[in-house]
């Protein structure tokens, strides 16, 4: 079954330097029937405007990874991490038992187009850490790239909860494939582009909830970059 979340249909606000669209209930906007999907919470799609940014605020207990699609993000953080955030690579922040930190666009003059995720940890308590890693264009192409897994697998990002979660840029006419194993769920995310999922169209920004699929087959109508993440 295949749960559409079309970008439309999304939470959004507008607060002149962040303009941010929420796929589940974040902040202000709160909707029952969209509350989170599995491990994942939160699905974020924010621009922040040039010179403009989050302060320093407080997380815990939430596995949170970004992606920058556009810009650059600048990162600090109470671990004394500091580091900018550019497209092609993810940031993965463990707050377990609590961190603070802030974002910031380090530009004068580009804004920054990135999704922020947060999954649920596997359990509380969970001692803070932080890891920032780049993913070549190349090991996507046409592919999956797993970009974080609960064991750090093929050089990914850790996570502590049993999700996985890929990246792939998907050429037109072109298609990937993934198999999901029995009692496990999907959620697949389009950062840009169309795709057909198992026939079902999804385009720029929407989402799809997955479940009691074995194979999932996404074939790009135009060029096309997407985030699937494989829950329990």
């Amino acid at each position: 079954m295949i749960q559409l979340r079309k970008s439309d249909q999304r939470g959004h606000a507008n607060h002149g330097w962040l303009k941010t669209f929420h796929t589940f209930s974040f902040g202000t906007y709160q909707d029952p029937r969209h509350v989170q999907f599995r491990a994942l919470r939160v699905m974020n799609e924010d621009f922040v405007a040039p010179g403009q940014g989050f302060p320093s605020h407080p997380h815990r207990d939430m596995e949170i990874v970004t992606y920058v699609l556009e810009g650059a993000l600048e990162h600090k953080d109470s671990m004394g991490n500091g580091e900018v955030l550019r497209p092609g690579e993810f940031q993965r922040m463990s707050a377990g038992t609590g961190i603070t930190h802030s974002e910031f666009n380090p530009s004068e003059s580009e804004p920054v187009h990135l999704y922020q995720i947060w999954l649920l940890p596997e359990r509380q308590g969970i001692e803070p850490s932080y890891e920032q890693k780049e993913f070549s264009a190349s090991e996507r192409h046409n592919r999956f790239r797993l970009v974080a897994s609960r064991g750090a697998d093929e050089g990914s990002l850790l996570i502590h909860q049993d999700a996985r979660i890929y990246l792939s840029s998907i050429d037109t006419g072109k298609q990937v494939t993934h198999e999901v194993q029995v009692d496990r769920y999907a959620w697949l995310q389009v950062l840009r582009g169309t795709v057909m999922l198992n026939g079902v169209e999804m385009q720029t920004s929407d989402g799809a909830a997955i479940s009691d699929e074995t194979s999932l087959t996404i074939s790009a109508t135009t060029d096309a970059e997407i985030m699937l993440f494989d829950l329990v």
